[in-house]
């Protein structure tokens, strides 16, 4: 689509709010994200992370679909076939969770409702609320082909997910059975490992005395759950451990009850730690349950679902989990059974969700046998057909899938995909189907009921990079975009979810992998390093953000923070910064307009023959050339803190600070020549800027294009700048050596105070004749940008009276001071800058030398004070430089 409105001219100033609502709407109404699928051209594809339909954007959500959009927006500038297919996840437990306590507010739960109009209830609300996340990367200005997008409980995931599960089932890789999981008595269902947080907690250990069954002397065991022993159903030593070999005929007499409970002898138990013995509860510890099995001991759960003591518990049924705590360490203590208690720091897992300690218990339940569905991935990452950025994760994904334990996909919940298994109630006969049976496989009865549970929500989630594009049809889709570019998410899922679409990846998609790269970003933390959370009040809303500096400022300050394995400080400081960035622009695109409006846009065709230019003219292309290629390179490797300061630094410094103020003369030139290799140049040079830097800040550069002369399309289906032939050592050389001339000058009349209105003189001594004839020839353009009355050069000579003095290379430049400035008072005025830098400096090391202060004083506190000592260590190494000068002078 072409951009044929009525041109108008740039607002005074870039009021961000109007702009990115006008080009929303336009990208939606040209269609100007939707996926295109030509025959012959490179493909880049990417499925967004879902954000749980529960969800509200926060900074990690703004983070992450960034970074996808720079890779998107480039990607379909270079012409390739993209698509970026977004959706949510239907988040079982936390949506559960949302539903569930606004039925409580109604004084209702989800059992007054009933299953079916429980399910119902929730796609209600999630008609009704589930679209506010997406809402919000809309107007990030996320652009997915949102004409695709999905839902992780839609009707076509919903078949992929039955399909994946009935292959699974029907190839032995999915089994139904006892054993132990993670509980939580809060959601009233089973987590898999990955869904447990652990956090470390003071705790107490206890320490009871067992008695031997013979009455000849006890044991002593140690326990953080003293609850639990009601459950024990033995003891377990080391082989080894000569200590207790008598016991292997007499038995533990288990206090606060009548039960005998045996001793086993057990390899897994560290003689040489603690007494060497170990209680063993079965149905409540992983460790004691594979001991049990070993051995065949009695598997007693004393809980319920709600950690609930139940009967098995004897007098303490009916007691909460942690009231039982505390009634049996005292009833231990009151029966002489306990030996001591101590503090004891420990990691206690709590539900991913709701954060309530999880109770590792018994349970009959769904598992995915992984191993050999993790030996796959693992060997299509070490055989490079899977990368992974940066390269420090490969460690950690090793270990973790060396070490996998099988997968817990059964959830005790009403929402979510439920389970295909079917069970007769007449004969037993289990089916799993990927249609509604009618009646039992075997016996023909009708009397067939379905598992009550559903499947984990990661799932589902698993199967997303080939079930959004139509899996198991096999679709153009596939075809075209599968297996996708790049996956793009945060490092603290990388075992909940790209590990698994890994495994099931190339499971399902005939050993294709799911994605080519995967790239792990840091999470976002405050400018001290701290975690953000709502009680710290550190917390930076990316919608409060995009309201108070715009969408732009905000991406490119995330797109600058963004480096490979470097956590990420968000400091608010800097989002302003890059706000005057976004102006910055906005003003130079304002005075280039002034020049170029009027031309015809073939008036860029001056660029086809650089060498024929003036010399600054060949020296901006050069470094638009070197741009191009940076930032290209910087994007095609994932280094987006470097594609950001490349162009921070080109933008700003090359082409505002320089080449704006050097063409100044030229644009206002009476020679028509002159005049137009300026403005050809320069609306060239804003082009591709435009152009380089639209995937970061789409909304201001998609206006400021809109009004460069000429019907041309919208920027973003532009084509992306292509790497140019036309970098000049040589040029840049010589334009490098008249900004250090220029520079030089400024510096001393900065330094000087000399007032901005006032002409100077100036000398150059400069041996080497080819560059005393380069400064010569631009004698005018170095007297323009340091306004100098004039400008000597000189191959030798003498320093002059009263002068100051900068040196650049081998060149000595001198600017006479006396009558412009009072010396005298200049240096009364860096003695009084010198002593109140002194005094400051002297508080400060004061403060950091003192021990006491660094071993008490939080980090961020002491990194604080340092960072003010660097700042007035630089800021006295200028007054001592311009007191050096001043000297010099007289």
């Amino acid at each position: 689509m072409k951009n044929t409105e009525e041109k108008k001219a740039l607002a005074k100033s870039y009021e961000f709010d109007n702009v990115e609502e006008k080009w929303l709407d336009r990208w939606a109404e040209a269609g100007s994200f939707a996926a295109k699928m030509e025959e012959g051209k490179p493909s880049f594809s990417v499925v967004i992370p879902p954000p749980n339909v529960t969800g509200v954007l926060h900074v990690g959500h703004a983070l992450n679909n960034t970074m996808q959009d720079v890779l998107v927006r480039y990607h379909r500038m270079c012409g390739d076939n993209t698509l970026w297919v977004p959706g949510t996840d239907h988040a079982g437990i936390a949506t559960q969770n949302v539903v569930e306590r606004q039925l409580a507010t109604e004084g209702k739960t989800r059992h007054d409702l009933g299953r079916e109009a429980f399910v119902e209830r929730v796609w209600d609300w999630r008609k009704e609320k589930g679209g506010t996340i997406v809402n919000q990367l809309k107007r990030m200005g996320a652009s997915c082909d949102w004409e695709r997008e999905r839902f992780t409980m839609d009707e076509g995931l919903s078949t992929s997910v039955r399909e994946a599960f009935v292959r699974l089932y029907k190839e032995g890789l999915i089994y139904k059975g006892d054993y132990i999981v993670n509980w939580c008595p809060r959601c009233l269902t089973a987590l898999a490992d990955d869904e447990v947080d652990h956090e470390d907690k003071k705790g107490k250990l206890y320490h009871i005395r067992y008695p031997f069954a013979d009455g000849s002397g006890h044991v002593v065991v140690a326990t953080t759950r003293p609850e639990t022993m009601l459950g024990d159903t033995g003891v377990a030593v080391h082989p080894d451990d000569e200590r207790y070999s008598h016991l292997a005929d007499v038995g533990i007499k288990l206090p606060l009850t009548d039960r005998i409970i045996p001793v086993v002898f057990d390899h897994h138990v560290e003689k040489d730690f603690g007494t060497g013995a170990l209680k063993v509860t079965p149905a409540h510890d992983r460790d004691d349950y594979e001991i049990g099995l070993r051995h065949s001991l009695e598997i007693m759960k004393v809980m319920d679902e709600h950690g609930v003591m139940n009967e098995k518990a004897g007098e303490y049924a009916g007691l909460d989990r942690f009231k039982c705590r505390k009634q049996v360490v005292a009833d231990l203590k009151e029966q002489g059974f306990l030996e001591e208690i101590e503090d004891y720091d420990h990691a206690v897992g709590q539900c991913y969700r709701c954060q309530t300690v999880v109770e590792p218990t018994t349970s009959l339940q769904w598992f995915v046998s992984v191993k050999p569905l993790a030996d796959k991935a693992v060997s299509a990452v070490r055989e490079g057909r899977i990368n992974i950025y940066p390269k420090n994760w490969y460690n950690s994904f090793y270990s973790w899938m060396d070490n996998i334990r099988d997968w817990c996909i059964s959830r005790q919940i009403w929402w979510g995909h439920r389970i295909p298994a079917w069970s007769c109630q007449e004969c037993g006969e289990l089916m799993v189907e990927t249609v509604d049976p009618t009646k039992c496989s075997k016996c023909q009865s009708v009397n067939i009921e379905q598992e009550t549970d559903v499947l984990d929500t990661w799932f589902s989630s698993a199967l997303w990079p080939f079930s959004t594009m139509g899996w198991p049809e096999q679709t153009k889709e596939l075809e075209t975009f599968y297996p996708t570019s790049v996956l793009i998410t945060s490092f603290d899922i990388l075992f909940f979810w790209v590990a698994r679409m890994m495994m099931f990846g190339l499971h399902f998609m005939e050993d294709e992998v799911p994605f080519k790269d995967v790239y792990l970003h840091a999470l976002v933390r405050d400018k001290h390093g701290k975690k953000m959370s709502k009680s710290t009040g550190n917390v930076l809303d990316p919608l409060v953000v995009m309201d108070q500096y715009g969408t732009d400022a905000m991406r490119f300050t995330l797109t600058a923070f963004a480096a490979q394995g470097r956590e990420i400080k968000l400091d608010e400081d800097r989002i302003e910064g890059y706000r005057f960035f976004i102006n910055k622009l906005w003003n130079a695109s304002r005075f280039a307009m002034m020049h170029v409006e009027e031309c015809d846009a073939s008036i860029t065709d001056v660029v086809k023959s650089p060498k024929e230019l003036p010399l600054i003219h060949q020296w901006i292309l050069s470094r638009t050339a070197k741009a191009i290629k940076d930032v290209r390179r910087a994007l095609d490797e994932y280094r987006f803190n470097d594609a950001a300061s490349v162009l921070y630094q080109f933008v700003w410094h090359e082409f505002c600070d320089w080449y704006l103020e050097w063409i100044k003369s030229d644009l206002f030139s009476k020679d028509e020549i002159l005049q137009n290799q300026a403005r050809g140049v320069l609306l060239h040079v804003l082009e591709t800027i435009l152009k380089l830097i639209h995937p970061i800040t789409p909304f201001v550069t998609e206006e400021i294009w809109s009004v460069l002369p000429g019907e041309r399309p919208l920027l973003v289906t532009s084509e992306y700048p292509q790497v140019q032939d036309w970098q000049n050592e040589d040029v840049e050389a010589k334009v490098g050596l008249l900004m250090g001339i220029i520079t030089g000058i400024r510096n001393i009349r900065s330094e000087a105070d000399v007032h901005p209105s006032t002409k100077i003189d100036a000398f150059v001594l400069c041996a080497d004749p080819a560059k005393a004839e380069l400064i010569e020839k631009f004698t005018k353009a170095i007297a323009d940008m340091t306004r100098l009355e004039s400008l000597t050069v000189a191959a030798e000579g003498d320093k002059p009276d009263d002068a100051a003095t900068y040196i650049y290379q081998d060149i000595e430049m001198y600017v006479p001071l006396k009558g412009l400035i009072d010396i005298e008072k200049e240096k009364e005025k860096l003695g009084r800058e010198r002593k109140k830098i002194e005094k400051s400096l002297q508080q400060i090391n004061g403060k950091l030398n003192n021990k006491k202060f660094l071993a008490n004083a939080p980090a961020a506190i002491v990194e604080k004070e340092k960072g003010k000592q660097a700042e007035l260590e630089a800021k006295m190494a200028k007054v001592e430089d311009a007191e050096k000068r001043l000297a010099d002078i007289g």
